[in-house]
């Protein structure tokens, strides 16, 4: 009851804060002083600029301007901290030299508005470089609250929702995007340098291909036809190498229907080159002579630390085929398995989740995803990439089952995907016949044929080199940044709009809800063996709170939640529901959890119990509800 009243009477003073801040407004507005009305500033000189050339300016008149984010009024004379682009830096601001009118007008000036500030360059006696000013000027009165200042902006949520406030808050942050804004660049300059051209492609497609995954749809009024957002970048650079564009590159958004987590945004930046006449190998040395040159332009060094781990880019980078990384880490020798009922056979002795429609190449990449991706912390090539998982790649001439394709890793995480493109048309009309095949099994996720693409390739296209780098995964790895979000200035967050709310629940008025004909659902017989009660009252069914939940990479069905389970300790468990559910609607949700399983491992992860949920068929459709309960349900509460 304490904390409700203490949380009431924070809302009753931030409320009477914001209509004085209103108030303050409309007594300038009625004085003739309408910040508002400003249109120009002329600013001569950023923070650091001042601190960085002192012996140079001091003495001289400087102007700057930027947000208020510290005042202290002291009688006739005040100091206050100016926060711009590049810093901040304090002004001492007196009476006697911005005049009698212009001080009793920035007494009432609150911490965040913006203000311009011209004077002299000059040291407080503590030997702090200030400006000692002759004019202040409001340029914009804010009307919201700061977050408290020693406090600052440290919900994550709200960081990545308002990240106006987060930038304002958090310098490391802005420092961050700075050096994004430097990777990209770094990445311009040196394939500029390269004698690249950088183009851009179409965004709305008629077919969305060049990548597995699943593309968001929309419709076009004008051509009433409905159209998909780009997944990749390749098919249409592809078509400007058959047009003689030898050496090309696109730094753009993609845009991927696929769930959210510390890796994945559905939305996320990708650059694509191709180079003709060159191969695989060309592609592996401009990585590693790239990646070089943007860390040393980044972070100033070719060694790089992200988390608990150091990189050395300054090196070779290590170069083994998937096959040789799966022998050694699993222990698994593919070259000694002929057929895919033997891959199987092993698949289901490692306990290895595989589906029905996949063959022995995508048994080898699950190995590989299961043992091998997390000891890739160094640079590392996996080179020769079976067959079936590589549809737009070149066969190896010596050895068809495979291809010519590596992907690049660092951290255990994929940070690039290249190949010897493909530009026999036959056998990549083969390839796309393959993944229609595939589609059909089941696969949302396979390409589908290209007939302009094809076309394309019929007419030629010279051997050609292509690469894929997700630009903001090396920018967490440039800045230490533990999540995608951290790197994104506006991630993809579920929506607070209560109007979205609104509309919902007029078009839920206009249509009635959807009833079910329970007499045609089906569900699972009943079991027929009894279990004793002693066994049955040994499972703990308990009470768990939702902490973080998130799709498990390489996987289309795989959650991972954390759980808290009234412990010390956080509870993972991974649940195949995500055809079902985006990880971040049931973020806060109470569920009902078995919590003394054996662990089992799940695509690598320990899965420490088993979430409830009710499963059935309706119109020939499996339907599924993970069991929730009301939240006023402790974390851990024992049910019986």
């Amino acid at each position: 009851m304490a904390e409700q009243n203490k949380g009431q009477q924070k809302e009753q003073d931030i409320s009477q804060l914001l209509k004085v801040r209103r108030e303050k407004l409309k007594e300038l507005q009625d004085n003739g002083k309408n910040p508002f009305e400003i249109t120009k500033y002329d600013v001569t000189h950023h923070s650091t600029e001042i601190k960085d050339s002192y012996e140079e300016l001091e003495g001289k008149t400087v102007t700057i301007a930027g947000r208020m984010m510290f005042k202290r009024v002291m009688g006739k004379a005040s100091f206050c901290n100016i926060q711009d682009l590049k810093g901040s830096i304090q002004s001492y601001v007196a009476r006697d030299n911005v005049g009698e009118e212009s001080y009793k007008d920035f007494k009432k000036y609150d911490v965040g508005d913006i203000i311009g500030i011209r004077g002299e360059v000059f040291k407080t006696k503590t030997g702090e470089i200030s400006i000692h000013a002759s004019s202040v000027t409001l340029l914009s009165k804010s009307l919201q609250v700061l977050p408290e200042k020693f406090h600052g902006l440290t919900d994550t949520d709200t960081r990545y929702r308002q990240r106006y406030v987060d930038l304002i808050m958090n310098q490391d942050v802005k420092e961050t995007f700075v050096k994004r804004s430097k990777c990209i660049s770094a990445i311009r300059h040196y394939l500029d340098g390269q004698g690249f051209m950088e183009v851009e492609t179409p965004m709305l497609v008629s077919n969305a291909g060049g990548a597995a995954a699943r593309p968001f749809e929309t419709h076009f009024n004008a051509l009433n036809e409905d159209l998909k957002l780009r997944i990749s970048l390749e098919l249409y650079l592809k078509r400007l190498i058959v047009g003689g564009m030898e050496r090309v590159y696109e730094i753009g958004r993609v845009f991927r229907n696929e769930g959210l987590d510390t890796r994945h945004n559905p939305e996320f930046t990708l650059m694509e080159l191709y180079q003709a006449y060159t191969d695989y190998h060309g592609m592996m040395d401009l990585t590693e002579n790239l990646y070089r040159h943007v860390a040393k332009e980044v972070t100033g060094s070719e060694v790089i630390t992200y988390g608990e781990h150091t990189m050395d880019l300054s090196k070779p980078f290590a170069r083994i085929t998937m096959v040789d990384a799966v022998k050694q880490y699993a222990d698994v020798d593919f070259n000694e398995i002929q057929t895919t009922e033997e891959a199987k056979e092993i698949a289901k002795e490692r306990g290895i989740i595989f589906e029905e429609r996949h063959e022995k190449g995508d048994i080898l990449n699950l190995f590989f995803e299961e043992f091998v991706e997390d000891h890739l912390i160094q640079p590392t090539f996996i080179m020769d990439h079976p067959v079936e998982i590589s549809p737009l790649t070149k066969k190896k001439p010596d050895n068809p089952a495979y291809t010519e394709r590596f992907e690049f890793f660092m951290n255990g995480w994929e940070m690039a995907n290249a190949y010897s493109e493909l530009n026999d048309p036959i056998d990549q009309r083969e390839r796309f016949e393959a993944q229609e095949r595939a589609f059909a099994a089941g696969d949302d996720e396979a390409n589908h044929t290209d007939e302009d693409f094809l076309n394309a390739l019929s007419i030629g296209m010279p051997p050609t080199g292509g690469i894929g780098f997700g630009i903001d995964r090396m920018v967490m790895m440039m800045t230490n940044s533990p999540a995608i979000r951290d790197v994104l200035l506006f991630p993809t967050m579920k929506s607070l709009d209560p109007k979205k709310g609104e509309v919902k629940a007029e078009k839920a008025e206009e249509k009635p809800a959807e009833k079910i004909d329970f007499s045609k659902v089906k569900i699972e017989p009943l079991f027929e063996e009894m279990v004793d009660f002693d066994t049955f009252s040994k499972s703990d069914f308990r009470a768990v709170k939702v902490e973080a939940c998130e799709a498990v990479p390489k996987s289309k069905k795989l959650l991972k939640f954390t759980l808290n389970d009234g412990t010390d300790r956080k509870r993972t468990i991974l649940s195949g529901i995500h055809e079902y559910y985006e990880p971040e609607e049931l973020v806060g949700k109470t569920c009902i959890a078995i919590v003394n399983l054996p662990p089992r491992k799940m695509m690598g992860i320990d899965s420490e119990g088993m979430l409830i949920s009710a499963v059935y068929e309706n119109d020939g459709k499996e339907g599924l509800n993970l069991l929730m309960v009301d939240d006023r349900i402790p974390a851990g509460a024992k049910l019986y």
